[in-house]
């Protein structure tokens, strides 16, 4: 490997429509950082297929065969973005001096490259791509995403505020999320665990360029659970002390009702169990979600599976993927 080898990682579900543009965007891009000298002749765009339904692995296929820029991987099934972004970090591991992942949507500026990679080459190994603003999203989707980075903060998480998945990571900051085995992942939280000199890139967000986002509800809520519960044990703390509040409450209840002599005022007593044992209730289903996840992790089943590769040795692809999950 020769130069500042840069691999920008795009993982893509059902983008067939999006990736036409996305694609010219990138090329453009980088044949500019590697005009400009600022990047090597080596510099790729990996494009990760996670699963897709539509034409998007053909699409990709298609890329590859048009111009040596343009490399991928194919996961074996649907894995989810975070999964197939790891996928497509840690095939880029190895090949590239620094990596730069970004969502196949092109809301992320492209020019925001430029000074991850000027912060790179003064000495940083993670550069954060951080939204500058947020003017453009409904006043619903800005609440909960600024007060989701809060309760993560409040709950001793260290992450980026505003800062999504469009980071650079340099080479050895990828050998060191390589040990970092779980299934369940955040890797917006444990980029920070990784250390490391960083730096923070700030940005305008755009609309989608083409296509609808693949992002429902039920991701995004996904995503936002495996945020709190896979970087914290505190909602086991807190539901401990809330246990023992409404324990506290049940006893002066029950106390007021015995003292009370009134028929009626065992309707304290009746809430004062309802209360507890909605609460005891909450507290199993919060143990026995970190258990779950527990109980799976200790599977070691593997992340993702290659299913195939377009510009890139699937022997040296699996080599890495296998190094990475027998840490």
């Amino acid at each position: 490997m020769t130069g500042n080898t840069l691999y920008v990682v795009v993982p893509c579900y059902n983008e067939a429509e999006a990736l036409p543009g996305t694609s010219g965007v990138i090329a453009d891009k980088l044949r500019a950082l590697m005009r400009a000298g600022k990047v090597s002749e080596d510099s790729r765009a990996l494009f990760v297929d996670d699963g897709s339904r539509d034409g998007t692995w053909a699409l990709i296929c298609s890329l590859c065969e048009q111009s040596p820029i343009f490399t991928g991987i194919a996961l074996s099934r649907n894995r989810g973005h975070q999964t197939a972004l790891l996928a497509g970090l840690m095939a880029a591991r190895g090949a590239a001096d620094m990596t730069i992942s970004l969502d196949a949507d092109l809301q992320d500026d492209v020019d925001a490259m430029d000074a991850m990679v000027d912060a790179f080459l003064g000495g940083c190994d993670i550069v954060y791509g951080a939204r500058s603003r947020r003017d453009s999203d409904a006043f619903l989707k800005r609440f909960t995403a600024v007060s989701y980075y809060r309760l993560l903060r409040a709950l001793g998480c260290e992450v980026v505020f505003n800062h999504a998945d469009y980071r650079l990571m340099s080479a050895r900051a990828l050998d060191a999320l390589a040990q970092y085995g779980e299934s369940d992942l955040f890797l917006r939280g444990i980029a920070p665990m990784l250390g490391f000199k960083t730096a923070t890139v700030e940005y305008a967000r755009a609309e989608r360029s083409a296509g609808e986002s693949k992002y429902t509800l039920k991701k995004m809520l996904k995503l936002a659970s495996d945020g709190v519960l896979s970087l914290s044990l505190a909602p086991v703390r807190l539901v401990m002390g809330a246990g023992l509040v409404m324990l506290a409450a049940a006893l002066v209840l029950l106390v007021i009702a015995l003292a009370g002599g009134d028929a009626r005022r065992w309707r304290l007593v009746a809430a004062s169990v309802w209360g507890a044992g909605g609460i005891v209730t909450l507290a199993l289903g919060v143990v026995g979600e970190y258990a779950g996840r527990a109980y799976l992790e200790a599977k070691r089943r593997p992340r993702y599976i290659i299913a195939d590769t377009a510009g890139l040795s699937v022997r040296d692809t699996e080599a890495r993927r296998d190094a990475d999950e027998t840490r």
